[in-house]
């Protein structure tokens, strides 16, 4: 099977695993490593100049003299949690029906994220779309990490990338860069953020992600080669 000239890749946290379970995880498990408390209250009302609610933890964490060794054991700890009843997540609406819709298409579907790769299957299962990803990044280090997945779907002669996420800075700008199509969703303030696309939620997105599927040639054929 060849490999497809057309892609798409996706953010996991805040794009296709919603829900702030995972984050407020990781604050209580800061608050026990840290041997602090009020990093939790902090998710309550993210601050303005936080990318996310895992920003703000550290940056809450970072004030109250928790040490960077904590920091990354704790969010180890909560990523144990992913999908279970203390870290629920759910899955935006719209989503599964586009993965299928890019499937058929022959479009290779791809998860980058810089999470570790920790329960991160039975998070796909969870919300219900184990079977609409072909490949899973986890430790990406985006941004940097998706020019170096971007770099290789090139290689392999993908030519079309539609890069959808919640970040800006990692999930898009380096798409951006290369004149690829890029959708933002969510309400972070973002001022120098300029995608393709933007919308506060997934399902607001889905006429534009269904006007790219309209436009993948139909002779793309998805492979899991890459």
């Amino acid at each position: 099977m060849k490999h497809p000239d057309t892609a798409v890749i996706l953010d996991f946290d805040g794009t296709v695993a919603l829900g702030d379970g995972p984050v407020r995880a990781y604050a209580r498990a800061v608050e026990r490593r840290g041997g602090v408390t009020g990093v939790e209250p902090v998710l309550n009302a993210v601050p303005a100049d936080a990318l996310d609610g895992y920003d703000a933890v550290r940056m809450a964490a970072e004030s109250a003299g928790v040490s960077a060794a904590d920091l990354s054991a704790a969010y180890l700890d909560s990523r144990a949690e992913l999908a279970t009843e203390d870290a629920p997540i759910h899955a935006p609406v719209g989503l599964a029906e586009f993965l299928t819709a890019a499937g058929e298409a022959g479009v290779l579907r791809l998860l980058v994220t810089n999470a570790p790769d920790i329960r991160i299957a039975p998070a796909l299962a969870a919300l219900g779309i184990a079977d609409g990803i072909d490949r899973v990044v986890t430790d990406a280090a985006k941004p940097g990490g998706l020019d170096a997945q971007l770099d290789e779907l090139a290689a392999a002669g993908v030519v079309r990338v539609l890069s959808i996420g919640d970040i800006w800075r990692n999930d898009l700008a380096p798409a951006h860069r290369r004149g690829h199509t890029t959708a933002l969703v969510g309400d972070h303030p973002d001022e120098i953020a300029t995608p393709t696309h933007r919308a506060s939620t997934f399902g607001d997105l889905a006429p534009a992600l269904q006007e790219w599927l309209d436009a993948v040639p139909s002779d793309s054929t998805a492979s899991t080669a890459l």
